[in-house]
């Protein structure tokens, strides 16, 4: 089953998660965006990439507690070992990507936001946030290394301290995103971005993106391996686990 629905513009490939009204993430839809990023970085033709949803109540409400929370440990460790492997291959994919943020972008959805080189989210009440402190686990480090790069440590702080979500004039001050458009407006804009960003020239865009993402991902690389099993063993816990059973009552 696809969870992703894909339109080409010329230059700009814009994808959709499409699982659900929440574009809750599962393996299959992690892999699937795995796949497509594989085959931008290893096509001829240079493609910028818009990553949206279909619809415009949820950008993706993170990870799919429901049926995540039922793996095994072996299991859930593949699943998070792959959000994390997507995580930085978005951030560190060579060509331009836009996060068209029509609806809420929560926890594991949120990071995928963060990921792309630019935000771009509709006005009223959408909302973006890092809740994972109230499930009882950490953020995941790719998530936490790259808010802390975007906004800063102080901004950075609050966000994963405290959990708590925030509305696009907030986010926007903060340096989250970097642009509020009326909702009809999101995506094309971010496709007006993508082509514009897609024209430069290439090896020097590059180059330019390779600086400014290489010392996050040496600093992901040294210490992922250590953070992912402290994730792990959170997630395992019996607290945690009877605070994903209250977060699946509201799911």
């Amino acid at each position: 089953m696809a969870f992703i629905e894909v339109v080409r513009r010329d230059k700009v490939a814009v994808l959709k998660l499409s699982r659900g009204a929440t574009n809750s993430l599962n393996l299959q839809l992690v892999n699937q965006l795995r796949e497509y990023l594989k085959e931008l970085r290893e096509g001829s033709d240079r493609q910028s990439l818009v990553l949206s949803s279909h619809n415009d109540k949820f950008f993706s409400i993170g990870f799919d507690i429901p049926g995540l929370s039922k793996l095994g440990k072996e299991d859930f460790k593949i699943f998070y070992q792959a959000f994390n492997r997507l995580c930085m291959d978005l951030y560190t994919s060579p060509a331009p990507t836009i996060a068209a943020i029509t609806g809420h972008a929560v926890a594991g959805g949120c990071i995928l936001a963060l990921c792309c080189d630019y935000r771009f989210i509709a006005e009223g009440r959408r909302l973006m946030g890092l809740n994972e402190i109230k499930l009882g686990v950490p953020v995941p480090y790719p998530g936490d290394c790259i808010l802390r790069q975007i906004i800063g440590a102080r901004h950075a702080r609050e966000m994963m301290s405290t959990g708590g979500f925030y509305r696009p004039r907030e986010l926007l001050e903060m340096g989250v995103v970097d642009r509020i458009l009326p909702l009809d407006q999101v995506i094309q804009k971010s496709i007006e971005k993508a082509e514009m960003l897609g024209a430069l020239p290439c090896e020097p865009f590059k180059a330019i993106k390779r600086n400014r993402v290489e010392s996050i991902e040496a600093e992901v690389q040294e210490h992922l391996a250590e953070r992912e099993n402290f994730f792990l063993d959170c997630w395992h816990s019996e607290e945690t686990r009877k605070r994903l059973r209250e977060a699946i009552k509201k799911f």
